[in-house]
């Protein structure tokens, strides 16, 4: 039996070994503090950076024109709120348009998140005939494009220009989106879907109760995306229906307002008959709040789901 000679420790190396762990923890204290320090005043610079031009467009379309200057704005300066209630007394439309921007928002979405998780189940069922066929098929639609013209015609020979359905129909399916819900299905156990199998359960069954409730977090961040898209788009309006001004959305009728709100109050600006309480520039910043503030009020309903789904969705498999 190897018994090993224990050396005796003397108060003098004691006292060396009590100052060298103190001063090494100390200056792990310090390295950790300043770290920390460092990380939060980073934080609060990108949050600032952040968040500040939102609250800069806020501060001026509740502040008076003539008070405004140049540099940082932290505070409205002279509040009025003259240049929202010049808004929506001259455009009598905008109460209209954005129920239609809702309806939109809310029904191509979900019109869309039904097509593309039906899309996505079925090309992530290994035993569907000619998967890979589907899948290359699919894909090339990422890359290729038919252009304006044809797409127009399109919406034309289907009879869907003119109508509400024109901002449903075209966006129903999304490869990107497709992709996103695919690749998280395929990540989770197919043990669930053989256990389902052997209860009797057929594909609708293991769909709409099995793999629907496991996707939540992709399927949340893939109805953000799309009603950030539908509440985001003009140029569809403007191609389709912009000689059906009750089909006309939010976004259209505020692009139109500010061209010609703008123009014309820049020719009263010259004639000196503008009031100093309203300008173009004030008219653009409220307009610009009135569109941010509604999916503002989406985003933190679905925003715990979005970066896991995101994340999970383009990583696994």
């Amino acid at each position: 039996m190897v018994q090993f000679e224990k050396t005796a420790i003397t108060p003098g190396k004691k006292r060396k070994l009590w100052r060298r762990k103190f001063y090494h923890d100390r200056s792990s204290c310090i390295s950790d503090y300043i770290l920390k320090l460092v990380v939060v005043i980073v934080m609060v610079l990108i949050s600032v950076i952040t968040l500040y031009p939102f609250l800069y467009i806020l501060f001026y379309s509740l502040s008076t024109s003539g008070k405004v200057g140049a540099g940082l704005l932290l505070y409205p300066r002279g509040f009025t709120l003259e240049s929202y209630r010049i808004l929506f007394t001259n455009a009598a439309n905008i109460g209209h348009a954005m129920l239609v921007s809702v309806a939109r928002s809310t029904l191509g979405p979900l019109v869309s998140l039904t097509v593309n998780s039906m899309g996505a189940f079925a090309l992530s069922r290994k035993r569907l005939i000619g998967r890979k066929v589907f899948l290359v098929y699919v894909l090339m639609t990422m890359y290729f494009s038919s252009g304006i013209i044809p797409t127009y015609i399109l919406m034309q020979r289907l009879h869907l220009a003119g109508t509400f359905w024109v901002y449903i129909v075209p966006a129903m399916f999304s490869t990107f989106n497709m992709i996103l819900i695919k690749t998280y299905m395929e990540g989770i156990p197919e043990a669930l879907e053989e256990s389902a199998l052997i209860d009797g359960a057929n594909d609708y069954v293991i769909f709409f109760r099995v793999l629907l409730p496991l996707c939540m977090p992709v399927l949340a961040a893939v109805l953000l995306f799309d009603c950030v898209n539908q509440w985001n788009a003009y140029s569809d309006t403007m191609i389709y229906n912009s000689m059906k001004s009750d089909l006309h959305t939010l976004q259209y009728v505020l692009m139109t307002f500010i061209d010609t709100r703008a123009s014309s109050l820049q020719e009263a600006e010259s004639k000196g008959e503008l009031q100093s309480l309203f300008n173009p520039v004030t008219a653009r910043m409220a307009l610009t709040v009135i569109v941010t503030v509604p999916i503002l009020c989406v985003y933190p309903v679905l925003q715990k789901y979005f970066a896991s789904g995101i994340l999970i969705g383009s990583v696994k498999g």
